[in-house]
């Protein structure tokens, strides 16, 4: 808001919302480093708009709008939807709640003219509630929030997915639920993430050294259309394709590492054919439907012959049995690369199987080979599922 009044175009900013927003963003961290007291103007800002200041709203409401709007597309794009985009804003009129039901259980106290709980018993420092100026700050509205949340939707579990540096952050509120005395912060739990590297540093948003998503989906997707012409340009829906594709490989690229480790940003990466990749899986995939396309397996009775006895077979049944294990300790562990790294293994499997067999031999095996493969697409499609992919039956 303080960078807007100050160097802001109303057309410019409807132009092009999020880069204009950005810039703005940037600029004023960039003028805040030799100009003293343009970051105690943005608090003020901060503090009119916690008191239903009108322009300080407008304002607000009004970068919202246009925010979410981007970040709608973008879902989109991903295939993704939300029951709820309430944020921070929302709750801004359920925090007296919050200071009031601590005051009431005496859990307040002062430190320099702030007010906090104290957590020495969980070695913690104090959880500040309420700054020395009566602004609320982070933690008041994530007490408020897991209130509401309690309310509203009598949560199971409650997962926080932010990053790690955040974590001390997120022990102290649910500490303060504990000592508040609702149980069910014992079900709260933090998922902590490490950082997208670009060049081996920290992106930084306030220093403009950030890579935009959308941009990032795009080049995915131009990429893997290139990738389709070069290898199959009959191929039906190539648009389609190639955004389930291209899209694919970014969710993947992230969701295969580990979640707490550092990423080093990197589209070819992302994007080969070959290695632990989203397209190499469903490259797999789609190999196993077209078999069975060609194959065309007769759906009564099951087939357990010697096809199975062959090591390649076999590495892929004992894959196959382990996929139930691996989806619940993918969901025990909050893990999802558990799931990312079986698909790996398990398209792995496959193509050497696909390598060294004749799956379409006319023989007396073939439809045992056929539910074989009928029972790897089945697999990777649900795999790739769970990841947030498409399996496209044709690449």
């Amino acid at each position: 808001m303080t960078a807007y009044k100050m160097w802001g175009n109303e057309e410019k900013v409807k132009a092009n919302p999020i880069k204009e927003l950005l810039a703005l963003y940037v600029r004023f961290h960039e003028e805040a480093e030799k100009t003293t007291g343009l970051e105690d103007t943005g608090r003020l800002w901060f503090k009119r708009l916690e008191e239903g200041d009108k322009e300080a709203l407008s304002l607000w409401n009004w970068f919202r709008d246009e925010s979410l709007k981007e970040f709608d597309r973008i879902y989109q794009l991903m295939g993704m939807e939300f029951d709820s985009f309430n944020g921070e804003a929302f709750y801004n009129d359920k925090m007296d709640e919050v200071v009031e039901l601590l005051n009431e259980k005496h859990l307040l106290s002062e430190s320099d003219g702030a007010m906090v709980v104290t957590l020495e018993e969980h070695e913690s420092p104090p959880c500040l509630i309420k700054k020395s100026d009566g602004a609320t700050l982070y933690a008041t509205r994530d007490l408020a929030a897991a209130l509401y949340r309690k309310r509203e939707y009598n949560f199971a579990k409650a997962l926080y997915v932010v990053g790690r540096e955040q974590s001390l952050h997120f022990n102290q509120v649910f500490h303060v639920l504990k000592k508040m005395g609702y149980e069910w912060s014992e079900v709260m739990h933090h998922i902590p993430f490490g950082m997208m590297l670009k060049d081996g540093k920290k992106m930084s948003t306030r220093k403009g050294k950030v890579v935009l998503l959308e941009e990032v989906l795009q080049e995915a997707i131009k990429l893997a259309a290139k990738n389709i012409e070069e290898r199959n340009p009959n191929l039906v829906d190539k648009e389609e394709v190639a955004k389930s594709v291209g899209v694919g490989a970014v969710i993947f690229h992230d969701l295969k590492n580990d979640r707490l480790h550092d990423i080093e940003f990197s589209l070819e990466a992302m994007l080969t054919f070959e290695g632990e990749t989203g397209p190499y899986v469903q490259y797999a995939h789609a190999r196993a439907s077209s078999i069975q396309r060609k194959g065309k397996l007769e759906e009564q009775g099951l087939f357990f012959y010697e096809a199975y006895e062959d090591d390649r077979a076999w590495a892929i049944l004992s894959l196959l049995m382990k996929f139930e294990d691996v989806i619940k300790h993918a969901y025990n562990q909050f893990d999802p690369s558990q799931i990312a790294k079986y698909t790996i293994d398990l398209a792995q499997a496959f193509n050497k199987y696909y390598g060294a067999v004749q799956i379409l031999k006319e023989d007396d095996q073939q439809q045992a080979r056929l539910q074989l493969v009928k029972a790897v697409a089945i697999v990777l499609k649900e795999g790739l599922r769970l990841l947030g992919l498409k399996a496209p039956e044709q690449m």
